[in-house]
């Protein structure tokens, strides 16, 4: 029995005994019931054990039984990202389209975010500085994926005043970005090849690691005593988001589950359309905390939007979480993450607001919602950061590309009909 059908299996025994119809627990999962069928028939896996975990909770599991469907989702998780690594991804030859107009943006001052007490909320708060027992679910996900191809890279922000920090896959952004751009330090790692530019997405993996700080030189800026984990395709609800790509409708393949649309987008040479939500988690490397003090917002280009079709991934979700994140307006000349609150059921999510503690034990969960309706848009973001040894900045970017997502104006929208097997308008 696989990973996958091992996870399954307890997820279906755990809904048997507790007698609730898929469409009682879609609900109380904010996703919908053909993905939570999915789930239970070890077609799909969840894309964070956020989704498990209240399951098991609406199901009565008790500790012990949350613990095997953890550990089942850890191993199958490890085994569904080992194989997307391995998948080989097309990389078609790109179609012309307009010439782009690049705007470079100068390296504005960066303004602070509102600060205010932090309020310690559990995972699906998005959010959150979480208690031992979902800190120990969260450090032993990151400890199951390991570090990933990220490198150190060297020189502060601009406008910060601040030290050497590591990025997540850090790198130069493309030309025309703004601020300095430090250069990336050799790991002995190669990363895999992926289409980049302005006619082409990047192909990620589902989640990328930093790799773990080098001790600092005498003499040198600290480096950043944090490990970060990033998730760029992240959907509303699980189950809702649209993506741009220059192909027709009779070449795109039915729409992923969330854990598989970045291998999907790679294949597609799809673009974030409107809407791009980042996830990121964050945690201590050393033995002291780290106080994370800014999130700064870097457009590198914006162009004008390609003239490609949209195609959206929803096929119907459930309850409305709103989780509580960080709104970014890509269109502004200086975009800012602003502190937004969420809804859980009734029940007010607290807007993050900076400064936050993270630690070793203590894993931190960022979520930046940015959108655009005018531009394609090159952006990063820059996380200010002090701890023991000193101050630094942390840039979180798609595998040292800046991320990409592009305003729809006016574009034929297609929708998935599972009935007729194909993409309709």
């Amino acid at each position: 029995m696989s990973e996958a059908e091992d996870f399954a299996r307890l997820m279906r025994e755990l809904k048997e005994r507790a007698g609730l119809s898929y469409g009682a627990l879609a609900r109380r999962l904010h996703t919908s019931t053909s993905t939570l069928h999915r789930y239970c028939k070890g077609e799909a896996l969840p894309a964070e054990f956020a989704v498990a975990d209240r399951f098991a909770r609406a199901c009565g599991a008790t500790r012990e039984e949350a613990l095997d469907l953890h550990r089942a989702w850890l191993l199958a998780d490890a085994r569904r990202r080992a194989g997307v690594a391995e998948m080989p991804v097309p990389v078609p030859e790109p179609a012309p389209e307009p010439e782009p107009t690049v705007v470079v943006m100068p390296g504005p001052e960066p303004e602070p975010v509102a600060r205010g007490a932090w309020y310690r909320r559990r995972r699906a708060a998005v959010v959150a500085a979480v208690g031992v027992t979902a800190g120990a679910v969260a450090v032993a996900l990151l400890a199951a994926t390991g570090p990933g191809p990220g490198a150190p890279h060297a020189g502060g922000s601009p406008g910060t005043g601040t030290g050497t920090g590591t990025g997540v896959a850090t790198g130069a952004p493309t030309p025309g970005g703004s601020g300095s751009a430090p250069a990336p330090v050799a790991t002995g790692a190669p990363e895999p090849a992926s289409p980049a530019g302005p006619t082409g997405a990047t192909a990620p993996e589902p989640v990328r690691t930093s790799a773990s700080p080098p001790a600092s030189a005498p003499g040198r800026d600290p480096v950043a005593p944090l490990k970060a984990a990033v998730r760029s395709h992240v959907w509303t609800a699980g189950c809702d988001h649209a993506y741009l790509s220059e192909r027709g409708p009779g070449s795109v393949p039915p729409p992923p589950v969330e854990a598989d649309a970045p291998a999907w987008a790679a294949a597609q040479r799809a673009v974030h359309a409107g809407t791009q939500i980042v996830e990121v988690t964050l945690h201590g490397t050393g033995g002291g905390a780290v106080v994370l003090e800014d999130l700064e917002v870097r457009v590198a280009a914006r162009r004008k939007p390609p003239a490609w079709n949209v195609y959206q991934m929803s096929q119907g979700c459930g309850g409305g979480l709103t989780p509580a994140a960080f709104a970014v307006n890509l269109d502004a000349p200086r975009p800012l993450a602003r502190p937004v609150a969420g809804n859980d059921g009734g029940s007010t999510l607290p807007a993050p607001a900076f400064p936050l503690r993270v630690s070793a034990a203590e894993p931190a969960v960022l979520r930046v919602a940015a959108a655009t309706t005018g531009c394609d848009c090159d952006w990063f973001l820059d996380l200010r950061w002090t701890g023991p040894s000193g101050s630094g900045t942390l840039r979180i970017d798609e595998g040292g590309r800046p991320l990409r997502t592009s305003a729809a104006p006016g574009r034929p929208v297609y929708g998935y009909a599972p009935e007729q097997g194909r993409w309709a308008r």
